[in-house]
This record gives structure tokens, sequence and C-alpha cells, in this order.
């Protein structure tokens, strides 16, 4: 799927025809290919800067972790990844680019619809449409033209075996997902996410309303996920980071203080501040 055009693929051709990414040094490669790449990225809320010069690559197929202190900056960086900052008015990349497969996302060249469709995302609170369970999975396919009711009920299924949430419902497809917890809201939520087939999966504090057994649930579901989908997760949670991802970026007052394999960072952080937070001295 180009980001360049507005077409509506289905689930099954949706595989991204865009110019290679820039090759990578060997450090890189060794945590695999970096799909995402943010170059010098710093952004502002009207005239105040948010984000200062932040660089780092996010590699395929892995699950990397955004913590640091509330109002730090790791919810903005994450809704940078795929535009939903648009939505604010006087809000602006003012400086580098981020690049999805080599591609600078804010180059006027893209277009948003089909950068929404390869880079999904689940949000902090779960926000099921006040209709079916069956029809909050297939809602992306049926705002994409499609109507095709095999294709739906295998993509139901399927979407929803991803999420570890098929054998809770399937009795059930047809009844509101607003009667369902919210453990399984969320899931639901993560499941219409891939029903669409996304290549990258952003998750917002997807666990900070929920309890701890509906928590545990939707971490393996993120383990399970990253065999098929890149995954960006904000948490405010460091064991929930250390438990779920493969890299960690620690962010502080808007800067990138560190960013490294999450055993690495957790265990023999390079740098003062990142020992300071995650060992309770402050945030």
């Amino acid at each position: 799927m180009s980001l360049y055009t507005s077409t509506t693929p289905t689930p099954h051709a949706m595989s991204p025809n865009l110019s290679p990414a820039p090759s990578l040094t060997s450090r890189e490669a060794e945590h695999g290919r970096a799909i995402i790449e943010v170059d010098g990225v710093s952004f502002c809320y009207g005239t105040n800067e948010t984000l200062h010069d932040i660089t780092l690559q996010i590699p395929e197929k892995q699950v990397t972790a955004f913590i640091g202190p509330s109002g730090c900056g790791k919810s903005t960086l994450l809704r940078c990844l795929n535009r939903m900052n648009d939505l604010i008015d006087g809000t602006r990349v003012s400086k580098g680019q981020i690049r999805i497969d080599g591609i600078d996302i804010n180059s006027p060249d893209v277009d948003v619809i089909e950068l929404r469709k390869r880079v999904g995302m689940v949000f902090q609170k779960s926000n099921p449409f006040p209709k079916s369970i069956y029809e909050n999975v297939i809602y992306g396919l049926r705002i994409q033209g499609i109507n095709d009711k095999r294709l739906f009920d295998e993509v139901v299924e399927k979407s929803l075996r991803g999420a570890a949430l098929w054998d809770e419902v399937k009795d059930r497809l047809q009844s509101s997902a607003l009667g369902l917890s919210g453990g399984q809201m969320q899931r639901l939520c993560i499941a219409r996410t891939t029903a669409v087939n996304p290549e990258i999966i952003l998750m917002d504090e997807p666990c900070s309303a929920l309890d701890p057994i509906a928590t545990i649930k939707v971490e393996e579901l993120i383990h399970e996920l990253k065999r098929q989908f890149t995954i960006v997760i904000v948490t405010h949670n460091m064991q929930q980071a250390g438990r779920c991802s493969d890299r960690t970026a620690f962010f502080y007052l808007g800067k990138l203080i560190e960013y490294d394999r999450t055993e690495k960072l957790f265990t023999n952080p390079s740098q003062k501040q990142t020992e300071d937070y995650i060992t309770g001295r402050f945030g």
C-alpha cells in the first residue's frame, strides 16, 4: 500500500509499494530493520516547543516502549507517527523528519488516510462504537467501501482470535460491544485495529484503565501481535515496559534521554537521569 495514493485495498492487498529505507548500520541491523525513523524532530503546540530534536529508529516486528513522567512528550511523539496531532489546531513538526520505510510522512504528497490505515492506533480508553461486536470489527473495512459478507466473516473470526477474544464472544457477535467488560472492550479495539491489517500499531497507555487480570491478557496479546506487527506503546508502568518491550525510550521534558534494549536500559542505563527515574528517585 502506497502512502501516496487514496485507493481502498482489501486486507489481502495491503503490502506497501514503497521505496526502500536507507541502509542501516551494523548496530541497527542487529536489532532489526528500522521501519520508523525519527530524525531530529522538534514539535510545537503553537509557539511552545514540546519535543526537542528527537532522533531514534524503531525496528519492525518488535515492541518499542516510550516511558517517562507525565508531560515528557512521549504521547505527543506517538501521535506524530500517524499524524494524529494534525487534528489539533496550531500544532506542527517544526524541524526534522519522520520516515516510514524511507518516506517522509509529513510530505504534502502523503495521503493521511492511507497513512492511518497503515499505522493503526489503540487509545488509552477503550472506544468501541455503539454497534454490535461484529460491526465494530469490520468498521474499517466498511469505510473503505468493502461489502463482502464472506470476507467480513473471515476477518471477524481471524481478528477476534488474534485478540484472544473469539472464544469469549463468538456466540454473541450481534450483541452490543458496549456490553463487554473493560478488558474485553480494549481487546475488541485491538481486533478492530488489526482487521484492516496495518503494519504498525500505536498503543497509548492501553492498560491504564484496566484491572490487573485484564492487563495481563492485553500484555500477553501484545507479545503475540509482535509476530505480525510493529508495536509502539506509551506506558507510565515501567514494569509493563519491562515485561512487554524489546526496546525502551526514556523521555524527560520533551527530550529523548536514552534509548536502548529494554534489558540494558533497566539493568545498566547509560544516563544518570534514566537510573534516577527507573529507581523512583523522581517522576
